[in-house]
Parts: C-alpha cells; sequence; structure tokens
C-alpha cells in the first residue's frame, strides 16, 4: 500500500467536527465543523504547499541568514527560503511523524530532531491533537541530548472564516505591539504601537474588516482572560467565523494575509501562528527557551467554529 505524498492520514471526529492530520510535519490537513473549512485544507497525497497547518520546531518563523551564536559557537544552518535568504520555519517541517497512540477524537504523534550541523542539539518531540470544542494541539519538546538547546515552536494554520477571502472578514486581534520589518527580507526591526505603525493599519484591537491591508508581522502584548489565554477571531460577512486561542507559553503571534502572486491563491486564509519566540529568536535572544538535558517544555493552542 502505497503511503500519501503529505504521510499517513489520521482522521478524527467528535460531534459536528472533522479534522485529519498528516504525519508529513505534524501538519493539520484539514478541519471542519458541520461541512465548513475552519483551516485552508490540502489534499492527502499532495505536497503541502505553503506550510500549510505544518509544527513548526525547534523554532517558528526565521534565522536572518540561517546564521546564529549559542553558547559560544557560531552556527549555521541552511536557508529554506533563499529568496529572503532566510532559514524558515525549523527543522520539523518534513519529518515524518510516528503515530504513539490514537482514538476516534485524538492522534499523538512523536518524531525526533537529530543533532545536526547547525544544530547540534537532540529533540524528542510530541504533538498531541485533540478533537473536543474544536480542535486542541499541544506540543512538547524534550532535550535529550547532553547539552543545553535553544528552542521555540507554534503553528502554521490558515483560518477561514467562511465565504469569500482574508479581504471580506473581520479581524479581532488583541495586540498592541508590531514588530517592524524589513520589506525585503522580512528581518526584524523594532517593536511599535499598533494604534500608530503605518497609520494604524495593524491595529485590529476593535473588530474591523481586514479589507486590502498586507500583514506579515508578528505582534505581542497581548490582551489575555484571567486564565492567561489569548484570543484571535475572524469572522465571514454572515457572523460566522473561527478562533484560535493559545496559552501563556506563547506571548507572540504572526499574522499573514497569505498574499501570493496568482490571484486565484491569493489571500484564501489568514495565518494565524501562536509563537513561543519572535522572529530571529537565536539571535536575539528574546523569549527563547534554553532546553537543560533531560528538560522539558510544552505549549498549546485550539481552534474552533464561531
Amino acid at each position: 500500500m502505497s503511503i500519501p505524498l503529505s504521510g499517513t492520514s489520521i482522521d478524527l471526529v467528535n460531534g459536528e467536527y472533522r479534522a485529519s492530520i498528516a504525519t508529513v510535519g505534524a501538519s493539520l490537513r484539514s478541519l471542519t465543523f458541520a461541512g465548513r473549512d475552519l483551516v485552508v485544507p490540502f489534499d492527502v497525497d499532495e505536497i503541502r504547499p505553503a506550510y500549510r497547518g505544518a509544527t513548526l520546531v525547534p523554532w517558528p518563523n526565521r534565522i536572518v541568514d540561517g546564521r546564529y551564536t549559542f553558547a559560544g559557537v557560531e552556527q549555521q544552518v541552511p536557508l529554506t527560503e533563499p529568496q529572503r535568504g532566510n532559514a524558515l520555519h525549523g527543522l520539523g517541517a518534513w519529518l515524518d511523524y510516528r503515530v504513539v497512540d490514537r482514538g476516534d477524537d485524538f492522534v499523538e504523534l512523536a518524531a525526533t530532531i537529530q543533532a545536526q550541523q547547525g544544530y547540534p542539539h537532540r529533540i524528542d518531540i510530541t504533538a498531541l491533537f485533540r478533537l473536543d470544542d474544536g480542535l486542541t494541539t499541544v506540543i512538547t519538546a524534550r532535550n535529550s541530548g547532553p547539552d543545553a538547546a535553544p528552542f521555540g515552536t507554534g503553528p502554521h494554520p490558515y483560518l477561514v472564516a467562511g465565504d469569500g477571502h482574508v479581504d471580506d472578514w473581520t479581524l479581532t486581534l488583541p495586540a498592541s505591539r508590531v514588530l517592524t520589518v524589513t520589506p525585503d527580507r522580512l528581518a526584524p526591526i523594532a517593536l511599535a504601537d499598533v494604534s500608530t505603525e503605518q497609520g494604524g493599519d495593524f491595529d485590529f484591537r476593535a473588530p474591523r474588516v481586514v479589507s486590502d491591508v498586507f500583514i506579515d508581522h508578528a505582534f505581542t502584548a497581548l490582551n489575555r482572560d484571567a486564565d492567561g489565554v489569548a484570543s484571535v477571531e475572524l469572522r465571514a460577512v454572515d457572523g460566522h467565523g473561527v478562533a484560535m486561542r493559545w496559552d501563556a507559553a506563547c506571548p507572540w503571534v504572526q499574522i499573514h494575509t497569505a498574499d501570493q502572486p496568482d490571484p486565484a491563491l491569493s489571500r484564501l486564509g489568514l495565518a494565524v501562528e501562536p509563537m513561543t519566540c519572535p522572529p530571529d529568536a537565536f539571535n536575539s535572544g528574546t523569549d527563547l527557551i534554553v532546553l537543560e538535558p533531560g528538560e522539558t517544555s510544552s505549549a498549546s493552542w485550539s481552534i474552533r467554529a464561531i
């Protein structure tokens, strides 16, 4: 029996929710509620496009130039975003995770990032996906190597509110600070206030239509509820939509309007990527997790229908 290009597909069901998890990259391949897409899906026998639904480890977002220094040693990882000269979205996106446990409404996957040139650390990753009131994901990393290791994580779903495109949907994003970046390479520059940066284009603290605003930026200073949970909501014209929530382990969220040169593929969904650290954290050290030998770190997020 041939294995699909996206890896083994694990289908989950709970009530009106349906999810499909692809083992390559521990990727969320599809998520629906009452037959309505909540994320931009991809086919089971398709090479996952644009990191859709991938689990990002051991770093989310970018390392500028693919170069960083840790514990006094300069490291160089492959440039997986060559047009911008960056190392994008970690080392785990193309690993084929193995199934550890599964049921009708959950699956637990695991993989190991082996010590390698540019990242001389061994990290065991566990990805738990569970359908309840939406899809909850918990990523746990354990340093099984002999030395301390830098680490970060996050997901890469493209949320779908309903009919139409990103331009038509209303976004609520409870963030008061945005990380400005260079236009050519998206390299971090500095934090700015969303109310003033680019004339307030990035201020979605009060719900408003995205319209033609281009966003590919990290946000922080998030308003959270009493349990420390932050939430982004995306609604279609009819009021239906999708919400993403995440815990205090992720003080950052990358938002991308998914602009593409081909109009037929452009702005089909809004990338919402909670992150434990900002872009280029391996260089800045901002919110970078340092895992000592034997130490673990976890982060979680969920997607549900509105």
